[in-house]
């Protein structure tokens, strides 16, 4: 009978090698390394002189399903299996959120075979930056604050006040609060709300910034609020951007630790891509395209959130252009969209692939708009039927779609090897990357493009306020920024409810929030939150701590 074991009981009999070995593997100086311990550093990006010039090889996947789809797992094990070809890889992720990991959706280390190890330390607190990030953050509250109750010289209007605390956890009761209650010598009463740390400007702004100085200047842009007459009011003014840079100057330093099969990872930064842009930093990205000949990196969710996200806001800030793209697909998640109910997914069903196949054609028509040639991982699951992946591989090959059959999280990089040599053709021939929209065009028009070209929607639809935001933004020259938008990862649309590939659909902006700092506009739709909430049974019930101080239960 075969043993079943957890990502956790894998991840702890797998050898893990010291972490000045996997440096000295990666080509990094020795006096650019800091260790965290044994198995994790940080890493001195100045002292690393190689110009950016590695292929990046961008992973996303098709809309997410409640069965999941492994996209972090395709990730890791198509990183190892470049490495078993014999090619200079490295792989750059996203740092996991507490919010996550104690909620819903799990950690952000891969599984099985195909996983980052230590994947306990990295799933928790690993080596500090998101409490950086938050400390950072609520620095700044505190000094708005402050700033209030000493005078206000700056006029700031504490109704207009912007800036929101965070912490990373998800806690929907921190959504709307009151500070400043119990007189004159507690502060100034007003409303004041939390978001969670990945979607704060803050994570933004260190994700998309190109070093110390860089970062330092784009703090310093962040809008805080406005005045009485309605003037923006930014960290500039407030005059802390120097100390608000000095709590993260080594957080901003990505993170190196390593594959299962010893492949060097970076880890660093990770704002969700439904609330966010979904990108890990440009720093590490950066810094692996400088020490490896193929960069494999992911962005959140499906290519309508993540994907469109690291093509229009980050690959330009970035100075780079995705090389190929993955998309990982499932079985599993084709029959849901196909209408399949999740406790009947493990019996065959071609019709249901059939009818949920369109999700899938939708995302890899999304990703031609850019002039990338997309490959299908096909992620295997052990219910997967021949018959059924026989189908989608007749489906690809009549659309000259390149696809594999994946199954790194049984077998590791071995199972990744005939996606990797599919991505190696792409990579082999000349691509035609374009973003979406020219910076020029007006806000609303941005909107639209995203929503008819990518979401495959009719109409984009203002409301009263978003119309009144919309003249704010103008008014103060944001209009050129690119737009970040926030939306259900579960649909095209913005109802969670309408899976598969939806026709006939117009998409709701009720707010929009200018992120000075980050270089965006944040156009919220739906009902989605930027401080989400814990499920009924959340992920923590399992979780425990045995007596030698060993993680129980973390998946």
């Amino acid at each position: 009978m075969t043993e079943y074991l957890s990502d956790l009981e894998i991840a702890k009999r797998s050898r893990i090698r010291p972490i000045s070995s996997i440096a000295e593997e990666a080509g990094i100086p020795f006096g650019a390394v800091e260790p965290y311990g044994f198995y994790k550093a940080k890493i001195d990006t100045a002292k690393i002189n190689a110009k950016p010039s590695g292929k990046v090889v961008l992973v996303t996947a098709m809309s997410p399903t409640p069965a999941g789809e492994g996209k972090s797992t395709v990730t890791v094990g198509l990183s190892d299996a470049f490495r078993q070809l014999g090619d200079q890889v490295m792989v750059a992720l996203r740092e996991p959120s507490l919010g996550p990991v104690f909620g819903m959706k799990g950690g952000a280390t891969g599984g099985g075979y195909a996983q980052v190890l230590p994947m306990e330390e990295i799933n928790l607190h690993f080596n500090g930056d998101l409490h950086a990030i938050t400390t950072a953050n609520n620095a700044l509250a505190a000094f708005i604050d402050n700033h209030i109750y000493h005078g206000n010289p700056l006029n700031i209007d504490p109704r207009r006040i912007t800036w929101k605390r965070v912490m990373d956890m998800n806690d929907r009761t921190l959504r709307e609060v009151i500070v400043g209650l119990g007189g004159p010598f507690k502060g100034v009463p007003r409303e004041d709300g939390f978001d969670i740390t990945v979607a704060s400007e803050i994570m933004a702004v260190f994700c998309l910034s190109r070093d110390i100085h860089d970062l330092k200047e784009n703090i310093a842009k962040i809008t805080i609020g406005y005045t009485y007459d309605k003037s923006p009011v930014t960290v500039k003014d407030l005059g802390v951007e120097g100390a608000l840079a000095l709590i993260l100057k080594d957080a901003i330093k990505p993170n190196l630790v390593q594959t299962i099969e010893g492949t060097p990872a970076l880890i660093h930064g990770g704002p969700f891509a439904n609330i966010a842009h979904g990108c890990n930093s440009i720093i590490a990205t950066n810094t692996a395209r400088r020490l490896a000949d193929i960069v494999v990196t992911e962005s959140g969710f499906g290519s309508d959130l993540g994907a469109e996200k690291f093509m229009d806001i980050k690959a330009g800030r970035a100075g780079l252009e995705p090389a190929a793209i993955v998309v990982v697909a499932t079985i599993r998640a084709m029959k849901m969209h196909g209408g399949v109910a999740k406790d009947q997914l493990k019996a065959e069903n071609v019709d249901g692939v059939k009818a949920g196949i369109v999700n899938l054609e939708k995302h890899l028509e999304n990703l031609r708009q850019f002039g990338v040639e997309p490959v299908v991982a096909l992620n295997a699951f052990v219910t997967d039927t021949e018959a059924e992946v026989d189908f989608v591989r007749n489906w690809c090959a009549d659309r000259n779609i390149k696809m594999a059959l994946t199954e790194v999280w049984k077998k590791g990089g071995a199972g990744g090897v005939e996606l990797a040599r599919l991505v190696k053709e792409v990579l082999a021939e000349k691509q035609n990357f374009k973003p979406l929209y020219e910076l020029e065009l007006p806000v609303e028009e941005k909107i639209r493009t995203i929503v008819q070209k990518i979401y495959g929607g009719d109409n984009v639809v203002f409301s009263d306020s978003a119309k009144k935001q919309l003249n704010t933004i103008k008014d103060n020259g944001w209009d050129n920024y690119p737009v970040c938008m926030a939306k259900t990862q579960y649909s095209f649309t913005d109802d969670p409810k309408k899976i598969g590939r939806p026709t006939g659909f117009e998409i709701t902006i009720r707010e929009l929030i200018p992120k000075t700092g980050a270089g965006f506009i944040v156009a919220l739709t739906g009902d989605i939150m930027t401080m989400p909430g814990l499920p009924k049974q959340p992920a923590a019930l399992n979780m425990d701590i045995d007596a030698n101080g060993n993680a129980v239960g973390l998946f």
